[in-house]
């Protein structure tokens, strides 16, 4: 969607910090720009930057990723956070409000075309986008639940992605490699938490019904990938949600998901030229590799991943991200998406450092001690999401770490909270989910097993110097 030109320069201006950016800023995101590709821009921004590049296999290669200052003035306040502090976070959008900027302890002040304004001045080629507002959102959770009600599809459309696609259709950011990160947590539950399944939610079985995740998520894509300078990765759960295929055809979500996101193909327009790629493991703990142990690997005369006492395998093909993503991706394709696809992992909080970290395999021949001795993954069960205490920070973010992922990433900003351990009155849309109660025994989505989860943590997207500690003193690689 495109508006005319005066009506799009008023949206997209409207409540910039003008007399923060000021002539320098201006002058410096028209320097900016012709450094990244945009030779031949006008000077003046209102009246475009420059044209669009051509679209690049990789967006990460090569490229300066953009560094959000509300995360890293946060992070840069807490005691040796400094080290980390100039890393590129994501840039998360989670109510209409925060398009414009709506001062919260989640987004702060600046809002969408702020955060624009301000990649083009830092010189950044690319910078991170989380689009997360679908109606009925967060179908088997409560901590993030959102704004919008189960049918309220055409406010999403109208009043989010039109709006979003007005500003970074804007030519003032012509020169910039938008990545969009495309409603987490969302397509995942429709095959995992409906019925018959037992881990069915009444709020996903009415999103399954209704049809407005498909739709929503379609629409954007569609919408958002018509714009030449936007690369768009749609969330894929991750190995612990959705890794269980062939060797258990009856519970198979791994086949049923990519068949899902490729029956999206067609709707609102939607192509496959429209998506760039997946991102596994946003704002979530799963490692990227177990080095000491494998799920097909024979341990007391039966494979882990055949053994009906193991719940931490649970049958499932995969232990990790690496493994996941490259097998997800070859099934993408077959569904339908093209070939050249990548990958991106969340690595923010997937390290698992510390002392507990295991530094080799377990000598044990009992099943359960073997992998509990052995695992990277400390987390009582995979299904567990909620601030998971002893997580530290993973592998920094970088570009094409193996071949089919485009790059390692921190879409979820570290220190900022999955939850509140107990009920919180706000008017964010938030819920207070018992998985984040670090007294809940579970659920049959976690194997009804205790959540793992920190005690003493605000909302959602709010800020927790408590967790960011230990995400540094656990981080794997370690920060110094």
């Amino acid at each position: 969607m495109t508006l005319n030109r005066s009506k799009q320069t008023t949206r997209s201006r409207r409540g910039r910090r003008l007399g923060a950016l000021a002539a320098a800023t201006l002058a410096a995101a028209t320097v900016s720009a012709v450094a990244v590709n945009t030779a031949g821009a006008e000077e003046n921004p209102d009246e475009g930057v420059g044209a669009a590049q051509a679209k690049v296999d990789n967006p990460y290669e090569g490229a300066q990723v953009y560094v959000n200052p509300t995360w890293s003035a946060n992070a840069a306040a807490e005691p040796g956070g400094e080290a980390i502090a100039d890393e590129p976070t994501g840039v998360w959008l989670d109510r209409i409000s925060a398009i414009e900027g709506n001062d919260s302890p989640t987004t702060g002040s600046m809002g969408l075309a702020d955060h624009l304004d301000e990649a083009v001045a830092q010189g950044a080629d690319v910078i991170q986008v989380v689009i997360y507002n679908l109606p009925g959102r967060d179908c088997a959770a409560l901590a993030s639940n959102g704004e919008l009600a189960a049918d309220e599809i055409d406010r999403y459309k109208s009043e989010y992605i039109d709006e979003i696609v007005a500003i970074q259709s804007d030519p003032a950011y012509a020169g910039l490699r938008i990545v969009n990160v495309i409603e987490i947590d969302s397509l995942p539950n429709l095959v995992t938490n409906v019925s018959p399944r037992a881990t069915a939610t009444p709020q996903c079985d009415e999103m399954k019904s209704n049809g407005n995740y498909e739709d929503g998520v379609s629409y954007a894509v569609a919408e958002l990938g018509a714009l030449p300078n936007t690369y768009n990765y749609i969330d894929a759960g991750h190995h612990g949600w959705i890794g269980w295929g062939d060797t258990n055809p009856e519970y198979d979500n791994f086949n049923a998901s990519a068949a899902l996101f490729g029956s999206l193909i067609g709707q609102n327009g939607m192509t496959a030229d429209h998506i760039h790629g997946f991102i596994s493991n946003t704002a979530n703990y799963s490692v990227l590799e177990e080095p000491y142990w494998t799920v097909d690997q024979n341990v007391g005369g039966q494979p882990l991943n055949q053994n009906p006492n193991l719940p931490w395998v649970d049958w499932n093909d995969f232990n990790n991200e690496k493994d996941f993503t490259e097998a997800l991706r070859e099934e993408l394709i077959a569904n339908g998406f093209n070939e050249d696809i990548g990958m991106l992992i969340d690595t923010s909080r997937n390290g698992w450092g510390g002392d507990y970290r295991p530094t080799g395999p377990s000598t044990s021949t009992d099943p359960v001690t073997f992998v509990d001795d052995s695992r990277i993954d400390q987390r009582i069960q995979k299904g567990n999401w909620c601030n998971q205490a002893g997580a530290g920070l993973g592998e920094r973010p970088q570009a094409s770490p193996e071949p089919w992922i485009d790059a390692y990433v921190w879409i979820k900003p570290p220190g900022e909270s999955d939850g509140a351990s107990e009920e919180i009155p706000n008017d964010e849309g938030k819920g207070f989910d018992e998985m984040c109660d670090p007294d809940y025994q579970g659920n049959p989505r976690n194997g009804n097993n205790p959540s793992g989860a920190r005690d003493d943590m605000p909302l959602s997207g709010h800020w927790s110097s408590e967790q960011f500690q230990e995400l540094l003193q656990n981080a794997y690689p370690p920060v110094g």
